[in-house]
């Protein structure tokens, strides 16, 4: 039948639920079920208290019997391993034998044994139930034990929530992945989970310390960060796309009253090329592993803030396999061209560099 799908959005697809999978005292929970359809490769994994369900568009899918088999949490840590040794790219199908799943890519395979008849819970109809649940007319809220709640840090770098009522489970929803927790009844010392339930009773509880003042919105309330000089580049995903954005605006615009024979459009046209490249890039990988596109920023952050790009420029380039001395000595024999046939220009370029 095989299902298609990259070596990297396999990996993504474990990374995000395999916090979830439930102790080995729980056979029917203890790993992560795979499933596919006709549009979708999905991962779901729970632990009776969570659940989540990562899902992935994949490349392809033969036949008519849809895939559906639970991996031991005994094979996740080998599987990981495999995936992530391959390239990222590559493509890998996964296809279904007598008591196993075969991962193949273009360099190797792996091979993993299941239980054929391992039933699984009903994690699409609870998670509809989650969806569709009313909220509470009580005013009352559910507690969450906090170390459930961080299992869902590797779900996406955001995620929104949502809160019906108090005993009713927590939604949790980032892109292609869905989740719940159920709230807490006793918190982990045996003590009971029951105080300060609603709203009014949290006022009043903390009446003492905040007492009949004007209240504030987080946004008026919270000093606003100090402005960064020019020259510091953010390490936020946010502002890197705002800030590649108004640069490719500006530069675009300036093309309009610049000179077009003049070096100035020429400077204007290539750093907008760049800019624009650079936010496609980084929404790209953003979309496609948001972990690793907040590493690469903060990391090019430190690159831009040290200034050293030259030599970073130096480097990666013999680490890529080209000869970046020839590219000097072009780039030298190139300047002296240009100052044997204009010295004024070329004394003015240097000047502006400098500056």
């Amino acid at each position: 039948m095989p299902v298609i799908i990259n070596a990297h959005q396999l990996s993504r697809l474990i990374d995000r639920t395999i916090g979830h999978i439930a102790d080995e005292f729980t056979t029917v929970l203890h790993g992560i079920r795979l499933e596919a359809d006709a549009t979708f490769l999905y991962a779901v994994a729970s632990d009776r208290h969570t659940v989540a369900a990562a899902r992935y568009r994949h490349h392809g899918l033969d036949g008519t019997e849809p895939l559906a088999r639970t991996l031991p949490a005994s094979c996740l840590t080998s599987l990981r391993e495999w995936t992530g040794a391959q390239p990222g790219s590559d493509p890998v199908s996964i296809t279904l034998a007598e008591g196993r799943v075969r991962f193949s890519s273009p360099h190797s395979e792996l091979g993993v044994a299941v239980d054929d008849s391992l039933a699984f819970l009903n994690w699409r109809g609870i998670l509809r139930g989650v969806i569709e649940q009313t909220d509470g007319t009580g005013g009352e809220f559910p507690v969450l034990d906090t170390q459930l709640l961080s299992r869902f840090a590797a779900a996406d770098d955001m995620v929104r929530v949502r809160v019906a009522a108090d005993q009713q489970a927590v939604l949790i929803v980032g892109e292609d992945f869905l989740g719940a927790q159920m709230p807490a009844r006793t918190r982990r010392d045996g003590v009971g989970a029951e105080t300060l339930t609603t709203l009014a009773q949290v006022h009043t509880f903390w009446q003492p310390t905040l007492p009949a003042i004007e209240a504030a919105t987080m946004t008026d309330g919270i000093p606003a960060e100090p402005r960064r000089h020019r020259y510091e580049a953010s390490e936020s995903i946010a502002e890197t796309v705002q800030d590649l954005l108004k640069h490719t605006m500006r530069t675009t615009h300036e093309l309009f009253s610049t000179d077009i024979s003049s070096q100035a459009f020429a400077a204007y046209a290539t750093s907008g090329v760049m800019a624009w490249s650079a936010y496609r890039y980084l929404e790209a990988l953003h979309r496609a592993d948001p972990k690793l596109a907040a590493t690469v920023v903060a990391e090019t952050a430190g690159q831009l803030d040290d200034g050293a790009l030259g030599e970073f420029a130096w480097d990666a380039a013999k680490n890529a396999g080209h000869d970046p001395q020839k590219w000097q000595d072009q780039f030298d024999k190139q300047l002296a061209g240009r100052k044997d046939s204009n010295p004024e220009s070329v004394q003015g370029q240097a000047a502006t560099t400098a500056v």
